[in-house]
């Protein structure tokens, strides 16, 4: 009995190391890789299998180089990670070429062999503006201010009107006064003409009769 496992398990084992070649050669024996740009500044590509165009599941062993287009600069090597924006067969760079126009050249190691490379252009990236640290006045709040005013300065006015209504005027209190003084003189002095005229008419008349 145990002989037959062993067996069983001896046939099993042989069936999977033949079974894994056989998976691995219809791949292919090499990977093709296309550099297809860059995203801000982060190189892409794209992974496959050169025979069935299947994208790679397992890891990738790969190195990213750039050289400038004048030559005076390079960057890398860089390693590449799996492109979730990209998914399944997107790789890009953890880092960023600066801006310029670059030659970019991939190189696959495993798990087969492959190259992919072409010429990128990272563009220059204006700043984004820096808010002022003024706040503008708004349209609305200036015209608020005169009509709030308007009602404010009128008040006192209307105050100062009703109260000059209310109050008496001095002057015209003393005018009367004078007026009243005027008359009663006026006719004081008429009553005490008169009373003198009449005393003055009884002496002549009594004067007369005693001359007759």
């Amino acid at each position: 009995m145990r002989i037959r496992i062993v067996f069983s398990a001896a046939l099993a084992a042989l069936g999977l190391m033949f079974a894994l070649p056989a998976a691995a050669h219809a791949h292919g024996d090499t990977v093709k890789v296309v550099v297809t740009g860059q995203r801000e500044g982060h190189v892409t590509a794209d992974v496959t299998w050169e025979n069935d165009g299947d994208a790679v599941d397992e890891a990738v062993a790969a190195t990213v180089n750039a050289v400038s287009v004048d030559g005076t600069r390079t960057m890398g090597p860089w390693r590449l990670v799996r492109d979730p924006a990209a998914a399944p067969a997107g790789w890009t760079t953890a880092e960023a070429l600066p801006p310029g126009s670059w030659k970019v050249g991939v190189d696959v190691g495993f798990p087969a062999l492959g190259h992919g490379e072409l010429e990128v252009a990272v563009p220059v990236v204006d700043p984004a503006p820096v808010a002022s640290a003024t706040t503008p006045v708004t349209p609305s709040a200036a015209p608020s201010s005169t009509p709030s005013a308007a009602p404010a300065s009128a008040s006192p006015a209307s105050a100062s009107a009703a109260s000059s209504a209310q109050a008496p005027d001095p002057a015209a209190d003393t005018e009367g006064y004078a007026v009243w003084w005027t008359t009663a003189g006026v006719a004081v002095t008429a009553v005490a003409g008169a009373a003198v005229g009449l005393l003055l008419r009884r002496r002549r008349r009594v004067r007369l009769d005693r001359l007759g």
